[in-house]
């Protein structure tokens, strides 16, 4: 009797946890480090929304094995981070040109005609944790490296806001 009462109670807690398995959100989450090309530009959206946009470039090093060559690709993946109005806005004193930065959010493709006809895609990244590990030339004297991760300042909410191709 008592094994027949923990069998059930086992199979319980199983069917609860397979429950609980299947409703889990997915996360979908990307690590990004390079260098940003271009000071934070901030654009002021719909219903107090404020966007932080700013270009990373990312290298990839390689030798070339049939001459020898050291070569290098550059993906670019513009980046936004989400604020509410009247947030603290201090990360725009790091995110200079040139800064080396690590950045996690989720990424995402986009893809919009262009004038002549053709198609312009491009990675882009909405920024949910920022750390500044080395900061632009022109703010050296700022030696303290600066994490901007907390989130109650994020709109992560993005789904309802497009931006266009002048936003960078």
């Amino acid at each position: 009797m008592l094994t027949h009462s923990v069998i059930t109670i086992l199979e319980n807690n199983f069917k609860q946890d397979s429950i609980k398995l299947l409703t889990m959100a997915t996360v979908f989450e990307t690590r990004l480090i390079g260098n940003i090309g271009r000071d934070a530009s901030v654009k002021t959206m719909d219903r107090g929304v404020v966007a932080i946009n700013f270009p990373v470039a990312h290298n990839k090093n390689w030798r070339d094995k049939k001459t020898g060559e050291s070569r290098t690709k550059t993906t670019w993946v513009n980046c936004t981070i989400w604020k509410k109005e009247g947030a603290n806005m201090r990360i725009l004193d790091f995110l200079k040109s040139g800064a080396l930065v690590e950045l996690t959010g989720t990424p995402f493709a986009k893809a919009y005609p262009q004038e002549d006809g053709t198609i312009k895609t491009e990675i882009r990244l909405n920024i949910s944790k920022t750390n500044i590990l080395r900061p632009s030339k022109s703010d050296a004297s700022e030696s303290e490296n600066y994490s901007d991760d907390d989130d109650s300042r994020y709109d992560n909410n993005v789904e309802d806001y497009t931006l266009g191709e002048d936003d960078f």
